[in-house]
């Protein structure tokens, strides 16, 4: 696999440009239903540009700072765009008004930090390689999904094609056209496909296609959209994990479980079960015992308000939950009390499968 660079370095730096600008639509000629991968972007995303918006954000330390120093302060107008900074260049009643603003921002920001901000979730295109194989020259997009509001220390990543994401919204499409119709979706022509400016102003596009998306609850729901961030990746760390290739299968399991984290609802399903049972059976095998049992830990924690056709995860998931706190010794009794009880109500077994044995067995789709 060969990777230029060049155009993939010209194309972020233009996409940087992009964020703050909003994108101007381009008229050409309609592509066709099933456009090829080789084409040109037609750009026709104005309309998303302008109903999405960013945060301004004051920190203490920047309007400290600009008080003693001097130094001048830009705003944002109505519009979006920047004023003109104050300068140093002020007459007295300039200084007094100066001063006077500078407060009322230091007023707002304390009172900002008593706000709850929402936490919403963003997407980012990171990087953009141009990648030659065997087969096909494309475009592969790392696309980093970051939670805003608060501090992320566990940001997730997903890389993908034009087509991926093509085919994603056609899906949606197919199964959401009411929700679906004020979505926009870059369009493709038949050449320039691989020129920066076509592969920034893309990125930016796929920015903003995610962010609408996600703000919609039926599209952001959906097993098309969730699957589309996880599934293949699920598929390739069970078959690394099965094979004894935890240290490769690892990254993947924890990525997966970060995506999850941002874009599932927050009780088990089966692939968010899967990923737990990864996780712990990776950390156990390479000798990582808290990591493990702290995996498990939040695997019974889930399944205990489980309907039933989880219930019989539970077993398997409070075996090694046992095992691992016994091992790094934290107090196991609450889980060997809740086995004795399952034991009793008879949904406890000796023929019950471990965490690995349940990875082998199931099937993912």
């Amino acid at each position: 696999m060969i990777r230029l660079r060049t155009a993939s370095q010209m194309a972020s730096k233009l996409l940087q440009r992009l964020r703050s600008t909003p994108l101007k639509e381009e008229r050409g000629p309609g592509p066709p239903d099933e456009p090829p991968e080789s084409a040109e972007l037609v750009d026709d995303t104005e309309g998303l540009s302008l109903r999405l918006s960013g945060t301004l954000s004051l920190s203490e330390d920047s309007l400290a700072s600009q008080e003693s120093d001097g130094m001048g302060t830009s705003y944002l107008g109505s519009d979006g765009h920047g004023v003109l900074p104050l300068t140093e260049s002020k007459s007295q009643d300039e200084n007094s008004s100066y001063t006077l603003l500078t407060k009322q921002l230091r007023e707002m920001w304390e009172r900002s930090q008593n706000v709850r901000i929402p936490i919403r979730l963003t997407f980012e295109v990171t990087d953009a390689n141009i990648v030659q194989d065997a087969h096909a020259k494309y475009v592969l997009y790392t696309i980093y999904l970051l939670q805003t509001g608060q501090y992320d220390p566990s940001p997730a990543y997903i890389s993908c094609r034009y087509s991926d994401l093509y085919h994603l919204k056609r899906r949606l499409l197919a199964l959401f056209p009411s929700e679906m119709r004020g979505v926009s979706f870059p369009c493709k022509r038949v050449r320039k496909n691989f020129t920066p400016e076509t592969i920034a102003k893309r990125s930016r596009a796929f920015e903003q296609f995610l962010c609408h998306v996600a703000s919609l609850p039926a599209l952001r729901a959906s097993s098309a959209f969730l699957n589309f961030f996880y599934l293949r990746d699920i598929q390739k760390a069970q078959a690394l994990t099965c094979a004894g290739l935890y240290k490769l299968a690892l990254p993947i399991w924890t990525n997966s479980w970060r995506l999850q984290e941002k874009l599932c609802p927050s009780g088990p399903s089966t692939h968010r079960l899967l990923v737990l049972a990864g996780l712990v059976v990776c950390h156990q095998e390479l000798d990582t015992l808290e990591e493990a049992q702290a995996f498990s830990e939040r695997a019974v924690a889930l399944l205990q308000d489980a309907q039933d056709k989880h219930i019989s995860l539970l077993v398997p998931f409070l075996n090694a939950h046992i095992q691992l706190s016994w091992r790094v010794g934290i107090d196991k009794r609450e889980s060997e009390a809740l086995l004795q009880r399952l034991q009793e109500t008879g949904h406890y077994n000796h023929n019950v499968p471990s965490l690995k044995e349940f990875l082998v067995k199931e099937t993912i789709s």
